[in-house]
């Protein structure tokens, strides 16, 4: 009887044996497949790696349906609003330009872009003084002088836009002043077909580092481009000279000022990762071509608005490129896994901060910031992990097989 009560004793002594070998072996394999030894809630975010996720733009103006205009990575959990502005044919500040408003949980990290900013001026006071009568000037379009781009950061920018920041330091870009150039040679032969006078043009672009009283730092980007246009004037012999200043690509990004090596890194990578949707951009741009084409500079320097028929053309170009954007498979995205020209302007302003890297998957090929070693994605153009940890496996942290490690390449 002693012995036949033991037996359940022995029975469940043998189940925990087993069942402790069970663990083992299953925390042998976990080890196999993890050489850290570390857990997946061991891993942190925001310390240990970085994740970015793709957040896209739309155009809700210029098209009958809402389409894509741009799209950029910014880290996973950063609350973000985009918009795209149209200033009409006609108006005194015509154009199109994008704006950007993003920022981390905590607020301790923020992006934004601005719109772009136009300068007008005119030798001619007479016509001035007539201009400024009967136009209002805003933030983004005003009668100014011209004025390059460190002393518009200096004396406007930093006053008016940044609440009397401080300029610690400005770096010339030459870089992306050498892009303007090309860019304005292509603008001086389209305008002279047009019939313009003499066209000059003057490119800056800087890099800048800004400080505010609570210890907050910015990086700060910005390109200012200034078109001289000489009049003859036939009746009496002498000339006036217009100016339009154009400043774009204006861009700051907030941080703690302890944290300014982090603060590169995720700059870097932001800036390099700013995608223009082709259909999009091709259509915009026929679109302005279409205005540029009906406009006509007269011997006072007067620049007439295109008329309803060229309001008609416009609306036939954007037409055109909505259905165009229509046929785009949207899941087909190649081309946010190449650089087109007009976005390489975003990366060239950050290599003075930090170079970039190309790192490629199934997807494409990808510039990422070189303050990364090692670079993950699911292969879908969406979804970025940055760390400088060897061993950490996405694949293991969120049990999703489809992170693979990206592999870096030369083009």
């Amino acid at each position: 009887m002693k012995i036949a009560n033991k037996i359940p004793a022995l029975i469940l002594a043998l189940v925990f044996i087993a069942m402790q070998s069970c663990n083992e072996q299953s925390n042998t394999t976990n080890d196999a497949n993890n050489p850290t030894g570390k857990t997946p809630g061991k891993y942190k975010e925001g310390a240990d790696y970085m994740l970015f996720e793709r957040v896209r733009a739309f155009d809700k103006v210029g098209f009958s349906q809402p389409q894509e205009a741009f799209s950029i990575l910014l880290p996973k959990g950063w609350q973000h609003s985009e918009q795209v502005i149209w200033n009409a044919p006609g108006t005194m500040c015509a154009g199109t330009s994008k704006t950007l408003k993003a920022s981390s949980a905590d607020n301790k990290y923020s992006l934004q872009m601005y719109p772009d900013v136009l300068f007008i001026w005119g030798g001619n006071q007479q016509m001035m003084q007539f201009n400024q009568n009967n136009n209002t000037s805003t933030s983004t379009c005003a009668y100014r002088q011209p004025i390059d781009a460190e002393n518009y950061l200096r004396t406007i920018f930093a006053k008016e836009e940044l609440g009397n920041a401080e300029v610690l330091s400005v770096t010339a870009n030459k870089l992306v002043v050498e892009q303007m150039a090309t860019m304005n040679a292509a603008k001086t032969a389209e305008l002279q077909q047009y019939g313009a006078g003499n066209i000059n043009f003057y490119q800056s672009a800087i890099n800048a580092v800004v400080k505010w009283p609570n210890g907050t730092e910015g990086m700060v980007v910005l390109g200012v481009n200034i078109m001289e246009t000489i009049i003859p004037n036939m009746y009496n012999g002498s000339y006036d000279k217009t100016y339009t200043t154009e400043v774009s690509k204006i861009t700051v990004f907030k941080y703690p000022g302890n944290e300014s090596e982090q603060a590169k890194n995720q700059f870097s990578l932001i800036m390099g990762s700013f995608r223009s949707n082709p259909a999009w951009n091709n259509a915009v741009s026929g679109f302005w071509k279409s205005v540029r084409q009906r406009k006509h500079v007269e011997h006072i320097g007067k620049i007439r608005m295109m008329d309803e028929q060229t309001r008609r053309m416009g609306e036939q170009a954007i037409a055109k490129g909505n259905a165009r954007l229509s046929e785009m498979d949207n899941q087909m995205r190649n081309w946010e896994a190449t650089q087109s020209s007009q976005d390489r302007m975003h990366t060239n302003f950050i290599k003075t901060i930090r170079e970039v890297e190309n790192f490629k998957d199934a997807s494409g090929t990808y510039e990422l910031s070189s303050g990364y070693s090692h670079a993950w994605s699911r292969g879908d153009g969406n979804s970025f992990i940055l760390t400088n940890d060897p061993n950490l496996d996405p694949a293991f942290i969120f049990k999703d097989q489809n992170w693979k490690e990206m592999q870096k390449s030369d083009n």
